[in-house]
């Protein structure tokens, strides 16, 4: 009995271990070391690049296409629950309104899950999100502080964020899984 209840102990002390690894900050500057979620890597394509200032789930990610108007604008979707969510329902047509000259924001056909999501959160410009109260998706091209309701659930590729900033009033967006 000595033996089997040494090995259980060696066996949990283990999998404790790998677990606490797993709970800190990615080491980098800045690093604020939350996570919205940890999920492990699976064959969804998704994963997790961070958005600047934050620590984000690790994972795979997935690539989305975002069309408005003439132009083309890729963002990377983290891998959480409402990253997930989001991917199911494409591809999608929003209609997008300016909101307070910082965000376009639309109506998604039904609400993302928020399992595992902080109560709010501090995009940042260049941050795909989503508002949960107003069930939107919603793409940040200014300085949005601290709002309740708010997850960050992907990043903008490139000069996204300027050349949306340069879309006056409301817009027509087509998302879809971009296809390389």
């Amino acid at each position: 009995m000595p033996a089997t209840r040494a090995a259980a102990r060696a066996a949990l002390s283990a999998v404790l271990g790998l677990t606490l690894a797993g709970c800190g900050g990615n080491g980098q500057p800045g690093d604020t070391g939350r996570e919205t979620s940890a999920t492990s890597p699976s064959s969804t394509g998704l994963a997790a690049t961070p958005p600047s200032g934050t620590a984000a789930p690790r994972g795979e990610q997935m690539k989305i296409q975002i069309a408005i108007n003439d132009q083309r604008f890729q963002a990377t979707i983290f891998d959480g629950a409402a990253g997930r969510d989001l991917l199911t329902q494409l591809p999608l047509t929003i209609n997008m309104i300016d909101h307070g000259a910082v965000e376009k924001t639309g109506p998604l056909p039904t609400p993302l899950s928020l399992n595992g999501q902080p109560d709010g959160a501090d995009p940042d410009v260049g941050d795909v999100g989503y508002y949960a109260p107003g069930n939107d998706l919603v793409l940040y091209y200014g300085d949005q502080s601290y709002f309740p309701g708010i997850v960050i659930i992907g990043r903008l590729d490139g000069e996204a964020a300027s050349r949306i900033a340069d879309l006056d009033g409301a817009v027509t967006a087509t998302v879809e899984p971009f296809a390389a």
